[in-house]
């Protein structure tokens, strides 16, 4: 069984940034694919970020320029380096893992509050 732990969110001011990590245990995320996500309160989970086990990434449009998703197999991590952080960046940032074999198996984090207010 996979588990992710997320850390590192916070209260922060508009501008501010932070890094958020999300760290795995029980397989290795080595040929996963690994994304962050966020929820804000009364609003759909959104994508925010894939880290694509070949190495490329890619990021939602409103993130775009401000975030950045890396990953370090060795140490079984993956992180969401969050610059610029505007108000609308407040939600709830989850990490999801997906392994391929012969089926899917997909695998969520607990979850780090993120909140960026002034």
């Amino acid at each position: 069984q996979v588990q992710l732990v997320e850390s590192g969110g916070g209260l922060v001011q508009p501008g501010e940034s932070l890094r958020l990590s999300c760290a795995a245990s029980g397989d290795t995320i080595r040929f996963s694919d690994m994304g962050w996500y966020r929820q804000a309160p009364g609003k759909q989970r959104e994508l925010v970020a894939t880290a694509f086990s070949g190495g490329s990434t890619n990021y939602a449009d409103a993130v775009k320029g401000r975030f950045t998703i890396s990953r370090d197999n060795a140490k079984n991590t993956v992180y969401l380096q969050m610059d610029s952080l505007k108000p609308e960046d407040t939600a709830d940032y989850l990490c999801n893992a997906r392994f391929f074999g012969t089926t899917i198996r997909s695998y969520w984090g607990q979850g780090t509050q993120v909140t960026v207010s002034s």
